[in-house]
């Protein structure tokens, strides 16, 4: 019988056993390997929570960013309240939709810029000084606050004759210190009695740090640029880096020790908390295998990412924390993010954290929240920060 010479490669993650049986050839398959992950970097960040029934996951997200930044800068976690950033930002919220006459979204959503800028205007307060929770509610329910307070503004913009509400100012700042509650003045918090703005100084959080970094090609490279999306209210400004810049700047600064709050589209399949990670397959066929299995993933161009957020396939529908990077067995690394939705998936997933690979990120990230001061030099002279 004719002899065959094969010529095999061994490759790192598998190798390929071959048994001739006659005029026959037997392949066997190697298994598939399940993740198993390694810390890298790992930042001090607070515990896991559910933002409950709201969409105030940027103040949530961001809030938590900012706890690591407290205790980066005083060595002190404090419990920071999300809903007093969400109840000084629905009024700022009111007054864009009543000038832009109710052309524009008005809903229960924002971004990471949001966040501080209320500090800055309006300083924080401890969660134990503002829960945003009344009437004994112990979990958070926005789900009539946004129809409430739209009522009140459309019938302002149609000026309707019969509206009981002409003073909309006053029916907007009712409504929500009847279902989020009254911001103190004042409160008393380890024994010393602060306002939200000397409670703020107290903190040594200076609103002037933080940089909101992005990448997309219809703006200039190292330019700052207001990016068009739903919940970019504000017009707050994004500095613009070519993509695989703007993933060394991220891991420049895990490396020096600063965490990021992450702007990014949530919506695919391949995002689980339950399983606690977030991958991109290069074939679809892998979608369910790479919930727990490693996969090969897509290569993500900068043109690529254009295309998906062009198309709508990439969206800012959601806002966490980036809190450090773990590994796999071959080496592939992955954010580690912290959500908030609880802690559901704790007995599959990483008990509300998910492991987001870079080509996730490189396609699905908007954009990230950091403290300019864990940004490298040449970083910050490109962007002139």
């Amino acid at each position: 019988m004719k002899k065959l010479l094969f010529s095999i490669t061994f490759l790192a993650i598998s190798q390929l056993f071959f048994a001739q049986e006659g005029n026959v050839i037997n392949v066997k398959i190697p298994k598939a390997e399940k993740y198993i992950f390694t810390p890298v970097i790992d930042i001090e960040a607070s515990n896991v929570k559910s933002q409950g029934y709201t969409g105030t996951c940027w103040s949530f997200s961001t809030s938590s960013f900012i706890e690591s930044e407290i205790y980066k800068n005083i060595g002190k976690k404090i419990d920071i309240s999300e809903m007093y950033t969400v109840r000084n930002t629905y009024p700022i919220k009111a007054w864009d939709y009543v000038m832009r006459q109710g052309k524009t979204q008005f809903d229960e959503g924002g971004l990471a810029h949001d966040v501080i800028h209320s500090l800055q205007n309006y300083g924080i307060v401890p969660e134990s000084a503002f829960s945003g929770l009344v009437n004994g509610e112990t979990k958070y329910n926005h789900s009539k606050i946004v129809p409430a307070l739209q009522k009140v503004l459309d019938a302002y913009i149609k000026n309707d004759k019969n509206s009981k509400h002409p003073n909309w100012r006053k029916e907007v700042d009712s409504i929500l210190n009847v279902t989020i509650g009254k911001t103190p003045e004042k409160f008393m918090y380890d024994g010393v009695y602060y306002s939200p703005k000397t409670f703020l100084k107290m903190t040594h959080i200076n609103p002037n740090d933080y940089v909101t970094l992005t990448s997309f090609l219809q703006q200039p490279f190292y330019t700052k640029f207001i990016l068009n999306i739903p919940d970019n209210f504000a017009n707050g400004s994004f500095y613009n880096l070519p993509l695989n810049e703007l993933v060394s700047a991220v891991d420049m600064a895990l490396k020096n020790g600063y965490t990021l709050a992450i702007d990014c589209d949530v919506s695919e399949k391949t995002f689980s908390q339950k399983y606690g990670v977030a991958v991109e397959p290069k074939n679809l066929s892998d979608n369910e295998k790479a919930m727990t299995y490693i996969v090969t993933e897509k290569e993500i161009s900068s043109e690529f990412r254009q295309q998906e957020f062009e198309n709508y396939n990439t969206t800012d529908d959601h806002l966490m924390q980036i809190v450090g990077m773990v590994k796999d067995q071959h080496h592939n690394e992955y954010y580690k993010i912290k959500n908030s939705w609880g802690t559901t998936g704790d007995r599959i997933g990483n008990g509300g954290f998910v492991y987001m690979s870079k080509a996730y990120f490189k396609l699905k990230t908007i954009s990230v929240l950091v403290n300019k001061k864990g940004l490298n030099k040449t970083v910050k002279e490109e962007l002139k920060i």
